[in-house]
């Protein structure tokens, strides 16, 4: 079996200081080493109920990623890994982007030390304000013929203007390495519009979370993918725009309780709100341009 770093990891953990980081196979495969303290098992526990679990309706499991068991990986110092599908795997040239949902990101039974830490970064963040923050993201420049990556620390401390800018970034066709030019947004439409586009994603997701007190997702992130070259190349279905739910390492089972997630659910709902907004203003341009026209 051929393992390889993943080239296209925008967020989490990476391999540092003699710790294994994650790896894909060229199979269709993601291997996600099991985090300390109790995060790897908590993230095994959810996979495992998750997967037997047949009150989560089919139409809801394509969000999430295919758990395919644990495994011991050679050349990681036999560390034992969650075997997962590979989001990426049927993409070329994948634009993705983490967003951490979620307007508290550490989960009732967590230390007071990893409390404060917490709220350090999301008071820095959009994570309070919004409900929400981006993790990280990259995007395939098709004039440079390479990807762009803001520097994660850089949007650890951006605020709502610059999560808006990102999410325009995120699905424009000009030179993104120019901080200068103004995002043209040209993809909006393709990406977060149409009937099989993000926006229609998370309203779904939306609806399952509305009702849903099997799991409480703390700090997990919604990962959005697609591929810009498609879509110039007028290939709209080939783009494949997808929301995905990742990290489950801080999920909780809420027994039966019937208290619905309302971290995630509100963070959800403002996320879906800055996804409005981009299309109502690429709408309201394209409006002022037709009647510009000569």
């Amino acid at each position: 079996m051929h393992l390889k770093t993943p080239e296209h990891q925008v967020a989490g953990h990476i391999a540092k200081d003699g710790k294994p980081g994650p790896l894909v196979d060229d199979k269709g495969r993601f291997f996600k080493p099991l985090q300390g303290e109790s995060r790897g098992d908590n993230e095994v526990k959810f996979y495992e109920s998750f997967s037997s679990n047949t009150e989560v309706p089919d139409h809801i499991r394509r969000y999430f990623p295919v758990y395919h068991g644990t495994q011991a990986v050679e050349g990681s110092d036999g560390a034992s890994m969650i075997v997962l599908e590979n989001l990426l795997f049927k993409y070329s040239k994948p634009s993705v982007m983490d967003v951490k949902m979620g307007s508290r990101t550490w989960y009732p039974e967590a230390s007071e030390e990893y409390i404060q830490k917490c709220l350090r970064k999301d008071a820095a963040s959009t994570t309070v304000s919004s409900g929400f923050r981006i993790s990280g993201f990259e995007v395939y420049d098709h004039k440079e013929l390479s990807f762009w990556k803001p520097d994660r620390k850089l949007l650890n401390g951006i605020k709502v203007d610059g999560v808006r800018l990102a999410l325009r970034k995120f699905v424009s066709s000009n030179t993104l390495s120019e901080t200068s030019s103004k995002s043209d947004s040209a993809f909006a439409s393709s990406v977060y519009g149409g009937s099989n586009g993000i926006l229609a994603q998370l309203l779904e997701l939306k609806t399952w979370f509305e009702s849903q007190t099997f799991y409480h997702f703390n700090s997990c992130s919604i990962l959005m993918v697609y591929e810009n070259d498609s879509i110039l190349e007028g290939n709209v279905d080939d783009a494949r725009p997808q929301v995905k739910l990742v990290d489950f390492a801080h999920v909780l089972d809420s027994d039966g309780n019937g208290v619905i997630d309302h971290n995630f659910l509100g963070g959800l709902c403002s996320f879906i709100n800055f996804i409005r907004d981009i299309l109502q203003s690429q709408d309201e341009s394209s409006a002022e341009n037709l009647h510009s026209s000569p």
